[in-house]
C-alpha cells in the first residue's frame, strides 16, 4: 500500500497484545520506527514483543499521563469504549494523530436477540461519537477503522474457534443452510491497513469499514476452515430450532454459545470498503486460512 508518508513520531500502540498488535509492531519496526506499546499484560521476556518498548498501563488509570512517554501518533487497538477517558492523557503527552479500531458490530448487533450483543453495539457507537467529538474539539486528527470478522489462524475467537470445534468433533453444525454472507479479514492485513491509513492525508477525520478480500457464505467459510486444516468439509445443516436447542444445552460447556449465533448464520453481514481502497489502497487477501495440522 503506497501512500505519502505523513506519520508523525513518536508512536504509541495501545492494546498491543491484541490480535492486530503483534502484526502492527512488526510493520512499524520494519519502517525503522521504535514504537512504545502499552498493555495491562505486557509480554514477558522470551514471549515475543521485541519490536517495541513495553509499558505496563491501564487506560482507566486517572494518572495515565504520568506513565506515558511523549507521543505524536497513537494507534488504539484496545476496545474503543476504553479510549474516551484516556484521550486527555494522550493529548497531554503530545498526541496529534489517532488511528482507532472499532468494529462493524456497531451495526450488525443493533437488533440482536441477545441483550449483551445489543449493549456492545451501543457501546461501540457511543464511543465512536465520543472520540470524534473530543478530537474535533482538541485539534487531534482521527481515523476510525471498523473491521468485519477478524481472524488470525490459531489466535482469534471467531474463525479459529470454528477450527477448534472441527478438530474436536470433525463436523460443524449449521443453523439452516448457512447462507448468510461474510467477509473475514486477516489481522495482518488490518495492521498494514492501519499503517497505510496513518500515512494517508485523505483519512483524517474519517471512518472506514474494512472487509476481507472475499465475500463468502457462512457455509463456505466453514468449508475453507476444514480445508485449512487439511480435512474434507463436513458441514451439518439442521433446522434453526434444533440448532438453538443445541446452543442452549452447550452453554454450560461453551460460555460463548448463544442462540444469536445461529440466527446470524443466515444473515448477510456485509460492508463496502471502496472508500478505504480509494483513500489508502486497502487490498486485503482472499479467505484461505491455513492452520497448523495435527
Amino acid at each position: 500500500m503506497d501512500s505519502e508518508t505523513t506519520l508523525k513520531t513518536p508512536v504509541l500502540v495501545l492494546g498491543a497484545t491484541s490480535l492486530i498488535g503483534r502484526h502492527l509492531l512488526e510493520r512499524l519496526k520494519a519502517e525503522d520506527l521504535d514504537p512504545f506499546a502499552i498493555s495491562r499484560r505486557p509480554p514477558q521476556v522470551g514471549d515475543g514483543g521485541g519490536e517495541a518498548c513495553w509499558l505496563d498501563g491501564d487506560l482507566k488509570d486517572p494518572r495515565l499521563a504520568e506513565h506515558l512517554p511523549a507521543v505524536a501518533t497513537v494507534f488504539s487497538l484496545s476496545p474503543i469504549w476504553l479510549l474516551p477517558t484516556a484521550l486527555p492523557a494522550l493529548k497531554a503527552r503530545g498526541m496529534v494523530r489517532l488511528i482507532a479500531f472499532s468494529s462493524t458490530s456497531r451495526f450488525t448487533k443493533v437488533d440482536s436477540p441477545d441483550e449483551g450483543e445489543r449493549s456492545v453495539a451501543l457501546e461501540l457507537a457511543g464511543a465512536e461519537k465520543a472520540v470524534e467529538t473530543w478530537c474535533a474539539e482538541h485539534g487531534v486528527a482521527w481515523t476510525i477503522l471498523r473491521p468485519t470478522l477478524i481472524y488470525d489462524e490459531g489466535r482469534d475467537g471467531n474463525v479459529s474457534r470454528i477450527a477448534r470445534l472441527v478438530k474436536r468433533f470433525h463436523v460443524m453444525p449449521l443453523s439452516g443452510t448457512g447462507e448468510g454472507l461474510r467477509q473475514p479479514v486477516h489481522a495482518a492485513d488490518l495492521a498494514e491497513g492501519a499503517l497505510a491509513a496513518a500515512h494517508a492525508p485523505a483519512t483524517r477525520n474519517r471512518a472506514y469499514d474494512l472487509v476481507g478480500g472475499e465475500t463468502v457464505t457462512y457455509r463456505v467459510m466453514v468449508d475453507r476452515v476444514f480445508e485449512g486444516l487439511g480435512k474434507r468439509p463436513r458441514s451439518l445443516p439442521m433446522p434453526v430450532w434444533l440448532f438453538a436447542l443445541i446452543m442452549r444445552l452447550a452453554k454450560p460447556f461453551y460460555p460463548g454459545a448463544t442462540t444469536a449465533m445461529g440466527t446470524r448464520m443466515g444473515q448477510d453481514l456485509t460492508f463496502d470498503s471502496g472508500e478505504a481502497a480509494r483513500d489508502f489502497g486497502w487490498a486485503p487477501r482472499a479467505f484461505r486460512p491455513r492452520f497448523q495440522r495435527t
